[in-house]
Parts: C-alpha cells; sequence; structure tokens
C-alpha cells in the first residue's frame, strides 16, 4: 500500500475543501470496498478524508411519508430502524442480505451506493480492465464470466453492480442529495448510474469533488407491500448472482402498482420498467407474472457461460410477485 495522507472533517465544508484541494483525494467512510482496493493496488488516493463523524447520519420520515436516510448512516442501523423495516421492508432484505454483520455495522449508506464491481479482473493489475484503465480491453468478455452482467451492457465492459441496497432503492424511485462547494444537488437514482456504453470507468453522475449526503425514498402506497429475494452461490454473504427488489398493490382484484428491480445482472440497479407496464391494471394471475417476467428479460444478452442467468431471473421475479400477490390475498 502506498503512502497517503489522513484527515478527519468536522464539517461538511471541511470535507469539501480537502477533496478540492488535492486531485487524488477520496472520501473515506466504513472503508469495506476502499481500502481493500487501496491494498490490491487498484486504488491509489493521496489523501483520504474520514467523513464517518460528519452529521449526516440516521433515518428521518418526510412529510409525504417517504424517508431521508442520511449518507453515513451504517448499513445495520439502516436495516434495523422501525420505520424502514415498516415503510420500506425490501430495503431491510436488501441490506440483510449483503454482507456480515461485522462489516454491515461499518459500512456506510453513502459508501454502498459507490462500492466498486467485485469482477475478478477488475481487482487482477494483470490483466485489462476498461473500468480501471480506460482503453485497455475488457478480459471478461472472453474470459471468465458466468457471474456478470446480461442486460445492458456493451463490448467495452460486462461487469455487474454489487450492491444490494441499491437495488431496493432503485425499485422505489430513490434520490441521490449531494453536496458540493458551489451548494446542494440532487441526482434520481435512475440517473446516477450511468449506461455503460463505451466509458465504464464513469460509474457514477455525480459532480467531481461531490459528496453524498442523503438518500431519500419518496412516500408511496405500494413501497410497504414489498420482497427483496437473492440468490447466490452460498448462504453466507455473498454477491448476488441474480437478485429481485419487488412491491406489488393490488386492489379490487386489480394491479394497481407494481415495481420491479433486479440486480446482479448489469452494470448498475436495473429497474425493469416495461414489465412493470404490463402489470398495472392487469389481474396478478401466474400468467400475467410469466409475461411481466418473460418483458423483464426480453433485452437480454448472454454471453456464452452466463445464460443461465436469464431463466433464473424469469424465475425469480414470478415466485416473488406470486408471493407478494398470495400476502395482498391474506390482507
Amino acid at each position: 500500500m502506498r503512502e497517503f495522507a489522513y484527515r478527519r472533517a468536522a464539517r461538511v465544508s471541511d470535507a469539501l475543501t480537502a477533496v478540492a484541494e488535492d486531485a487524488g483525494a477520496r472520501y473515506l467512510g466504513g472503508g469495506t470496498n476502499l481500502v481493500d482496493l487501496m491494498k490490491r493496488g487498484v486504488e491509489e488516493p493521496t489523501r483520504l478524508v474520514d467523513v464517518r463523524r460528519l452529521p449526516l447520519d440516521g433515518v428521518q420520515v418526510a412529510p409525504d411519508g417517504g424517508l431521508v436516510v442520511g449518507a453515513t448512516t451504517t448499513n445495520s442501523d439502516v436495516a434495523a430502524h422501525p420505520e424502514v423495516r415498516r415503510r420500506f421492508p425490501a430495503l431491510a432484505l436488501a441490506v440483510l442480505s449483503g454482507a456480515s454483520g461485522q462489516l454491515r455495522n461499518v459500512a456506510t449508506v453513502g459508501g454502498n451506493l459507490l462500492q466498486r464491481t467485485r469482477c475478478g479482473y477488475f481487482a487482477d493489475l494483470s490483466r485489462p480492465c476498461n473500468k480501471r484503465v480506460p482503453g485497455s480491453g475488457c478480459a471478461a468478455i472472453g474470459g471468465v464470466h458466468p457471474n456478470h452482467a446480461v442486460l445492458g451492457h456493451s463490448e467495452h465492459c460486462v461487469a455487474t453492480h454489487p450492491s444490494d441496497m441499491a437495488v431496493a432503492l432503485a425499485a422505489f424511485d430513490a434520490v441521490v442529495r449531494y453536496q458540493t462547494l458551489d451548494g446542494a444537488g440532487e441526482i434520481p437514482l435512475s440517473r446516477f448510474y450511468p449506461p455503460v456504453g463505451d466509458r465504464p470507468d464513469r460509474e457514477t453522475a455525480l459532480p467531481p469533488g461531490a459528496l453524498i449526503t442523503a438518500v431519500v425514498l419518496p412516500g408511496s402506497a405500494v413501497s410497504p407491500r414489498s420482497r427483496y429475494r437473492k440468490v447466490r452461490e452460498r448462504a453466507s454473504y455473498a454477491f448476488a448472482i441474480v437478485s429481485v427488489a419487488a412491491a406489488l398493490d393490488v386492489r379490487d382484484g386489480v394491479v394497481h402498482d407494481v415495481r420491479i428491480a433486479l440486480g446482479g445482472v448489469a452494470s448498475r440497479p436495473w429497474r425493469a420498467g416495461s414489465a412493470e407496464a404490463v402489470l398495472r391494471g392487469a389481474r396478478p394471475t401466474a400468467d400475467g407474472f410469466r409475461t411481466c417476467a418473460d418483458e423483464a428479460l426480453s433485452d437480454a444478452k448472454p454471453l456464452p457461460d452466463n445464460g443461465y442467468k436469464v431463466p433464473l431471473a424469469r424465475n425469480l421475479i414470478r415466485a416473488v410477485l406470486a408471493e407478494l400477490a398470495a400476502t395482498e390475498e391474506n390482507r
């Protein structure tokens, strides 16, 4: 690990100034991803600006019934918060399915959104990776890729986004708030992660030097009726092969609202908007769920060794929707 400077910020303005003064500076939250990448030589910051003690933690109920989650709130605190569990159960389940309890105790909401892919080629300095070194190539396309993307990828990158939490946030139209020296701003999560295109190294739409301050979840009638389910290679903590965050609001035997987002299948949390449109206004039947799942994966372009993800994702969507529909019938 190379030498680096360390500074603990007492105020948001201090953190912003410290990063602006050093082009190689990085914000440090829990460090559960960044420090690992520093050990591997993938990340080489010249300065770490510790933001953990900034007054940016906590979960607040918004006037519309939604939530405002501070960026330095730990994943454990998010998952355990009674209002998160009541208003957005899929979010609590998603957070609990990510990492171990020890990691969740220190990992932060802001850091979770900014964590980088776990593609083995990204972490291997001896292999080409356009996300790590733009223009060097993508070793995964012709290499080992059973856990890589089937949606939204390009010839430049087939890595997947690792966050469970972000998948649940994507399903509920979350908005990311941030602060820069020029003032505050916000970005809908739907635009926070740009399409991979020909610049996979551009992983977020944050302005340079921006500090995430909170995530806002708008209130909705459908969010309390939600689930998160994750398929992984082992029962202990592991990254998703495929995951689904879904919510279903059935009124008078008709789907009033539905939300579906997928994880483990793309370079970003994948909102299945066209699949949702198939179900809205329809009856919640097994055939309808099958058509919805087919639509969600209609644009899939699997690689030679990860085609299994397509039927797996379809079946997972159908299973979660069926579970939610059964719950609705028993209300």
